[in-house]
């Protein structure tokens, strides 16, 4: 199952009066629940798709929020966002980072279950729209990028 039929799958579910559903084809496996608000995806490679994002970045001390045109990194799943592997070590990148394809950047807890997240191409961090510890949603900005 592919990004677009699973986005359309969580839509006709939300739309729809079943309150669970269950899904399993192959080696893909999907479970969403509506009473609880809990929605399983699988980890899913991360997606760079064109977005223009006003944020204050959170690696810098800039006063003024830019406004941000370009490539940025979604969240492949609901989870928390953790900058680093644990709270006393140094964040995977920062900004102005440059990152190859397969580098984690980032950890994402769903369900208890910690996710790294890897770059799906090579890049350069521009912002991090995110905060450590902030609670993210499916397709939402994690990182402004520059492809190389």
């Amino acid at each position: 199952m592919d990004m677009k039929q699973i986005k359309s799958l969580l839509s006709d579910f939300d739309a729809s009066g079943l309150s669970k559903l269950k899904i399993t084809q192959e080696s893909f496996s999907i479970e969403l629940e509506k009473n609880t608000g809990t929605v399983m995806v699988p980890m899913a490679a991360p997606v760079a798709a064109p977005v223009a994002v006003s944020a204050a970045p959170v690696a810098t001390g800039g006063s003024e929020a830019p406004v941000l045109t370009g490539d940025a990194i979604l969240s492949p799943m609901v989870g928390t966002f953790y900058s680093s592997p644990s709270p006393d070590s140094a964040p995977f990148v920062k900004v102005g980072d440059r990152v190859k394809k397969g580098q984690v950047i980032a950890v994402l807890e769903a369900m208890k279950i910690m996710n790294e997240l890897e770059a799906e191409f090579d890049c350069k961090i521009v912002s991090v729209l995110v905060s450590d510890a902030q609670a993210v949603e499916y397709d939402m900005p994690l990182f402004a990028v520059e492809k190389l």
